[in-house]
């Protein structure tokens, strides 16, 4: 399983904090009554870049300068998140970071990921095929591939699950996206490594359902798109080594709709005043999904970030 050990996320830990304060977890009224429970949301999206990602990408390249000491740099393919994360950590390692991204990807994002020092070049249609000529082209160029899941990472971003997890040791049910599969395998590592009874549900878009599909068939399914505006959730072709962490560790995956993530983002405008992007509002929308068995229970609901382009958001908060 691609899990990390209480000793390994605890040493993470030490790393990303020297950076970075723990991120809080508020229990927000307006949304528990919204839902008919209690919400806890982690609040991802306060964290140096607006999203969980800067976890493991911090600790990735630590690992990184140690064990590429002479490398010329490394390249990475994203739809924004994880691509900030490696440009920030980056920086802070004094690393090259070449960031493929596909065409269309967030104006924002883009922005961001360069203003944190990236070199960023478009190409593709989607995040997978952005991700296989960023591989070609680090052969080509003599830099190191930096993949988009790895065990490392989620040594990483497990603390996120841990931070909640200390904090609220008593959850019925936590609610976790899906994008390449690393935050949810950070959730399970910290719940194993408290020894809770903690329920993990992953969440994805009906649009981008590779996850789900295959969780149902207990073996990779990729699909032919993944069109969904909430694009950290915008994967064809999942991980097989996240794939069997999840089939171990999660209870079952929901899929939520687009109209549904948009009504997510404007609760968490009128209920808790937080900027939150399409993935992190798809777990709030997968918990009112669910409202009836959920009732009464304590549910955590991650919000792995907040960023999101303005003119998105506006036409979000508008009912378009």
């Amino acid at each position: 399983m691609s899990t990390a050990s209480k000793a390994e996320l605890e040493t993470a830990a030490e790393l990303i904090y020297s950076v970075m304060p723990p991120t809080p977890q508020y229990c927000w009224p307006l949304l528990a009554e919204r839902c008919g429970a209690e919400v806890w949301v982690k609040h991802e999206n306060h964290t140096p870049i607006g999203a969980f990602k800067v976890r493991g990408g911090l600790v990735y390249l630590e690992a990184f300068k140690r064990e590429h000491p002479d490398a010329a740099g490394l390249v990475a393919a994203t739809r924004g998140n994880h691509g900030q994360s490696v440009a920030f950590a980056a920086k802070r390692a004094g690393v090259r970071a070449v960031i493929y991204v596909p065409h269309g990807n967030s104006v924002e994002k883009n922005a961001a990921m360069r203003a944190f020092g990236a070199e960023l070049i478009e190409h593709g249609a989607d995040f997978n095929e952005a991700l296989d000529y960023a591989i070609e082209q680090a052969e080509a160029q003599g830099l190191v591939p930096m993949p988009s899941f790895d065990r490392t990472l989620v040594q990483g971003v497990g603390t996120y699950g841990m931070e909640l997890l200390q904090a609220v040791p008593d959850l019925d049910t936590v609610y976790v996206p899906i994008g390449m599969g690393s935050g949810v395998c950070g959730m399970i590592s910290a719940r194993e490594a408290l020894g809770l009874k903690t329920e993990v549900v992953g969440v994805v878009a009906e649009n981008a359902p590779t996850y789900a599909l295959s969780f149902e068939a207990g073996e990779p399914v990729s699909t032919n798109s993944s069109e969904t505006m909430a694009d950290g959730l915008a994967v064809r072709i999942p991980d097989a080594a996240a794939l069997a962490t999840i089939l171990e560790g999660v209870a079952r995956i929901v899929a939520v709709s687009e109209d549904e993530i948009k009504a997510a983002i404007r609760h968490y405008y009128t209920d808790t005043h937080n900027l939150v992007e399409g993935a992190g509002a798809a777990t709030l929308a997968a918990l009112l999904k669910e409202r009836d068995a959920m009732a009464g229970k304590k549910v955590g609901v991650i919000v792995s970030g907040g960023n999101i382009d303005t003119a998105v958001y506006r036409d979000i908060l508008a009912g378009g």
